[in-house]
């Protein structure tokens, strides 16, 4: 396809869009990926992609665009915010809440709606404008929903670069956000990558709990704490249970270390504001509700995808988790004992066997070990790049 006729134009009216939709930022990339596909094929061939099969399924296609929505020739990528509470200590109270063994901690992107449906629907009125000034002949839309390389994607046009973690950062927004794709065959002008600015830095990979990132830019899922309490449906090892602490729903531990998020920025969306009792609720406040009540309170919620069950076993094991760390005599250990013995004989078989593991924790085993999640200072390390101040 001939080059797109003021494209320069087009995509500054395209960035205006996107704006108004209330996206944070997007960058425009080719679809060459051909650099991507041995390190992906190794990732496979290492297991770490855990029991996500389709993964393994659709191969090399992740780094093949052109192959996924045949005659694509760029991809657009697109940048939301989501914090809801970007204020001074925002990190600091989330650390304090993985240190309440009677909280329950659920990922800060999960409180609010589910982002599949914020992300697609406005990407898709994006996509309709495009679609309007410039009419192109292939144009897709892409939120989770196909194998896409998203970050790889949107690092080479452009929005950030990969982090230790695996995720896409930026110097002046942290990493606190969504991203979401729109392939298209206008050959719209590319934008230019960003250098890393991580440094010798490795407190993403020193933090995480269950030890998943087993060498930087490489995350094995199997241990990931997001993975186990989202994407796995089975049991969880029972030696990897302990470092789920307080987490029932995902985890932000790399994210909160990362002293770029000092400059993680405030969704302008209402629709990632917490939902009542999923930004604040204690364990048992949550492991009272009955099936019902679950799914009246997360419906539209991204939690609503893991199910009864899985929601079950992990607060089993926070439960589990919260025995261990509170003292013997702490009041609230007969209510988490009566708590879980009432539930176990109606229980699934799951959700029964953590019931089990949860009850044969020592009360006050850990209730004088010291937290090492708190190393999450507000303030840049000397191990990061000198120019820590956000980009202009």
């Amino acid at each position: 396809m001939d080059a797109t006729p003021h494209g320069a134009a087009l995509l500054r009216g395209l960035r205006a869009a996107a704006n108004e939709l209330g996206f944070s930022q997007i960058s425009v990339s080719d679809v060459r990926l051909a650099d991507a596909e041995a390190g992906l094929q190794a990732w496979l061939a290492a297991g770490h992609h855990g029991g996500m099969g389709y993964m393994a399924r659709h191969g090399l296609m992740r780094a093949r665009p052109a192959e996924l929505l045949p005659g694509t020739l760029r991809v657009i990528s697109a940048r939301m915010d989501y914090l809801a509470d970007a204020g001074p200590g925002w990190r600091a109270r989330e650390w304090a809440r993985l240190d309440d063994a009677q909280a329950g901690a659920i990922s800060l992107y999960a409180r609010g709606r589910d982002y599949h449906k914020v992300l697609r629907q406005r990407l898709q009125r994006l996509a309709d404008w495009l679609q309007a000034n410039a009419q192109p002949r292939v144009l897709r839309v892409f939120t989770d929903s196909a194998p896409v390389l998203e970050v790889e994607l949107a690092a080479r046009g452009g929005l950030g670069w990969r982090g230790k973690h695996t995720l896409l950062l930026r110097r002046d927004a942290g990493s606190m956000f969504f991203l979401g794709e729109i392939f298209v065959d206008l050959e719209l002008p590319i934008d230019e990558p960003q250098d890393a600015h991580c440094g010798s830095c490795t407190r993403c990979v020193d933090v995480c709990p269950t030890r998943a990132i087993v060498a930087p830019y490489r995350l094995d899922a199997r241990r990931c704490i997001s993975y186990l309490t989202i994407e796995h449906d089975g049991p969880i090892d029972p030696a990897l249970r302990p470092l789920l602490g307080n987490r029932v729903y995902g985890c932000d531990d790399c994210q909160l270390v990362c002293p770029w998020n000092r400059w993680a920025r405030r969704s302008p969306l209402a629709d990632f504001t917490p939902r009542a009792g999923l930004g604040d609720a204690a364990l048992l406040q949550l492991w009272a509700w009955d099936e019902t009540q679950f799914g009246q309170r997360t419906e539209g919620s991204p939690i609503r995808r893991i199910g009864w069950t899985r929601w079950r076993r992990n607060l089993a094991v926070a439960l589990g988790n919260a025995r261990r760390r509170l003292p013997a005599a702490h009041a609230a250990q007969p209510a988490i004992d009566a708590a879980l013995r009432d539930a176990l004989t109606a229980a699934e078989p799951l959700v029964a066997e953590h019931i089990g593991w949860a009850l044969q924790q020592r009360p006050g085993a850990d209730a004088q070990a010291a937290s090492s999640r708190n190393s999450g200072s507000e303030t840049a390390p000397s191990s990061v790049d000198s120019d820590t101040s956000p980009a202009t």
